[in-house]
């Protein structure tokens, strides 16, 4: 497999962000990006304008984010050429993405801020559905806005990546639970501005440069064939590559800032055949291995349906499973989040 690293769910001067998107664009080539997935809200004009493509080696590739009416439910939407306006239910939004082969990604799903009435949470409310990708289960800026309080907030200005803790354990439930009927993408996004904020009303400062986010919250996608970034000329080839590893949840969520996650792999091995993230498995008689790889040595917890199956410190893991149910890995560096991979799931008769 050929690992390519992201940053998903970015907001530019085209809605509610601080940056263009050359700039933006640098930003990410400097730290060596792959691939930035913006979504400005409400918007594809960033694309008929003609921003997207490769800036050095890095691809722009552009969706956006669609919210309803009252401003809720948002979701981040790719592979599709039509916006539609927030004046329909969530519910006929995700279906007609579906219906137009697009992907729809729920938006920080269980965001819950509330010490700001300035930053108010836009969770999402509609669950009766089932045609929505993935769900974005780590979001930078919502895990960041809901531990800001007027005692913290200069801290937590002057640092907005070591405050981090992880996605929200009733975000993880719920993506273990749906994965048990359903494939369904976990991914990370930065949520990134480039906010700008008033000191004393006299100056004003930007607290969340987007080179600085995304030092953070990555997406990290595997593809069975290289990306030749010396033909730019291939630049809808490589970017239906990458939704379709999207899509078929061939990715993991890393934070980068406290170490390099890349290497890491999560796949499953049967009588000489690999399984890989987002596989499906059919079980049988013949013993399936569940296989860990991390880049560096680091805690690594396997988990089955949520609940955690084994525990381990070191860069490889090796773990033989007969029973049913959804399978993935988390990891920890320095007692810190990491890693979280997309599942690989495992049933009786397409019965998990």
């Amino acid at each position: 497999m050929f690992e390519y690293v992201g940053v998903v769910h970015v907001h530019s001067i085209y809605s509610d962000g601080t940056g263009t998107i050359p700039e933006i664009a640098k930003a990410a080539s400097e730290l060596g990006l792959d691939f930035v997935m913006m979504t400005d809200h409400n918007t594809l004009k960033p694309k008929h304008d003609g921003f997207e493509g490769w800036y050095n080696d890095t691809m722009i590739i552009i969706g956006y984010e669609l919210n309803d009416p009252n401003d809720k439910n948002h979701y981040l939407v790719f592979r599709v050429d039509e916006v539609f306006y927030p004046n329909s239910s969530a519910k006929e939004y995700v279906q007609k993405v579906k219906a137009l082969n697009g992907i729809g990604i729920i938006a920080h799903p269980d965001e819950r801020r509330n010490n700001f009435e300035e930053y108010p949470p836009y969770p999402w409310k509609e669950w009766d559905l089932d045609e929505f990708t993935g769900i974005e289960i780590w979001n930078h800026m919502s895990e960041w806005v809901e531990g800001l309080t007027q005692q913290n907030k200069f801290q937590r200005f002057i640092h907005p990546l070591k405050s981090l803790q992880g996605p929200y354990p009733e975000t993880l439930k719920r993506w273990d639970e749906i994965a048990r009927r359903k494939r369904v993408v976990g991914i990370g996004g930065v949520d990134a501005h480039g906010h700008k904020y008033k000191i004393w009303q006299l100056f004003e400062v930007e607290v969340f440069p987007y080179k600085v986010m995304f030092r953070g919250i990555r997406t990290h996608v595997l593809l069975d064939e290289p990306i030749d970034k010396s033909k730019k000329e291939n630049f809808e080839l490589y970017k239906q590559k990458i939704f379709s590893a999207i899509e078929n949840g061939r990715c993991f969520v890393a934070y980068a800032y406290f170490a390099d996650p890349k290497g890491f792999r999560f796949f499953a091995e049967r009588n000489g055949e690999i399984f890989q993230m987002g596989d499906y498995i059919e079980i049988d008689d013949k013993p399936i291995k569940l296989n860990v790889l991390l880049p560096r040595p680091g805690e690594i917890i396997l988990l089955r349906n949520g609940e955690v199956m084994t525990k381990i410190y070191g860069d490889r893991l090796t773990y033989e499973v007969g029973e049913t149910g959804v399978y993935r890995v988390e990891a920890r560096h320095n007692e810190k989040p990491w890693i979280f991979s997309n599942h690989i799931r495992i049933g009786n008769k397409g019965v998990i």
